[in-house]
């Protein structure tokens, strides 16, 4: 049974508030509890009880030393999703998402190997070879690649399960997991379609407090498993 500190916690961190009520998608509806001056009201029970389910399902997956993927491209949540999936060993994507990413992973790992020897050229020092020009011209490579494939240079293989904060924003992520039968986790708000992810998590998806509750909440059930990736 759900204790009443589990309703204050999530209470707290503004779980429960959702979007204007006109631009909800209907199938949340069983997620809702009712709106309140025109915001809908996300069902805490909802919350807590998908929460658990998602929370198991990546303490699995963690144990059985797979890979999850945290994915956020909202601005607010960029430094957190950075720092969390890092702490638990795990690969991100928290800037502008790459098509094609997890739909056609060999084409892009031809990227992220070659990142890997162009850092490895400058660190042994073959940079010195070329003009003045040549070599910033690969070391604006170099910046443009980190942006992109960063959080997933280390990532030999396709993802695990995918965790996704915003699966609205985010939706083409989600469609390329689908297409290749990868789990989704994600945080659904009210105008969201929880339909499409496997592991929904009803609750606020634009609020910091929110945010860094989940995420801080994923990233502890992976670490605690103590088999997360390295």
């Amino acid at each position: 049974m759900t204790t009443k500190t589990d309703f204050q916690v999530l209470f707290d961190n503004g779980i429960h508030i959702g979007h204007k009520k006109h631009k909800w998608n209907p199938r949340m509806k069983r997620y809702l509890h009712g709106e309140r001056n025109g915001v809908h009201i996300i069902d805490l029970e909802k919350t807590v009880k998908y929460l658990k389910d998602a929370l198991a399902f990546v303490s699995k997956i963690a144990n059985e030393g797979k890979t999850v993927l945290f994915v956020s491209t909202k601005p607010q949540s960029m430094t957190l999703i950075e720092e969390s999936a890092k702490a638990c060993r795990m690969p991100y994507v928290n800037a502008k998402w790459i098509p094609g990413l997890l739909t056609n992973f060999s084409t892009i790992k031809t990227r992220i190997k070659y990142l890997a020897d162009l850092k490895e050229q400058k660190a042994t020092g073959d940079f010195e070879k070329y003009t003045k020009k040549e070599s910033a011209k690969l070391n604006k490579t170099i910046a443009k690649l980190e942006n992109s494939l960063g959080g997933v240079q280390n990532m030999k293989s396709k993802p695990d399960a995918v965790f996704v904060v915003d699966v609205v924003r985010d939706n083409i992520v989600v469609q390329e997991a689908r297409k290749l039968g990868i789990p989704v986790i994600g945080i659904v708000d009210s105008n969201s379609d929880p339909d499409e992810i496997d592991f929904p998590i009803p609750g606020n998806d634009d609020a910091i407090t929110s945010l860094t509750y989940f995420i801080q909440r994923v990233t502890e059930v992976i670490n605690e498993s103590g088999k997360s990736k390295k």
